[in-house]
């Protein structure tokens, strides 16, 4: 086991409110060039912002595509991970979702939460 710090952020939040997107992933983005081990866990509405018909949406006006915070959340090693049953809840498979997406049961995103140094809920 390593000792870097672990941040487990929980986005509830989907297209229906998208100017709630982007701040989970900046923080995480930010934590993870800190050199600390960070996930992003979609559960409720959240897993909608990974389909990938989503990824040109601004979070306002004029603003850049969600998809630009998503790739540098990535890029810079941050873990995307899906509630199976919040997949069911809006009618999708993992195949509608963007590469890189991880599915996980509760019973792992319960470990998860117990182990990490912080868990942040938005």
């Amino acid at each position: 086991m390593d000792d870097d710090p672990r941040i487990l952020y929980v986005q509830t939040h989907g297209i229906d409110e998208v100017s709630k997107a982007a701040t989970p992933f900046y923080l995480a983005t930010a934590a993870a060039a800190m050199d600390m081990e960070v996930s992003i866990y979609f559960t409720m509405h959240g897993p909608t912002l990974l389909r990938k018909d989503s990824r040109d949406l601004t979070v306002k006006e004029g603003g850049a595509p969600l998809s630009s915070f998503i790739d540098l959340a990535v890029e810079t090693g941050v873990n995307l991970l899906v509630c199976q049953p919040s997949l069911d809840l809006n009618d999708l498979a993992m195949e509608d979702l963007m590469d890189g997406v991880q599915m996980i049961g509760g019973a792992a995103f319960n470990d998860m939460a117990a182990e990490a140094d912080a868990v942040i809920s938005f």
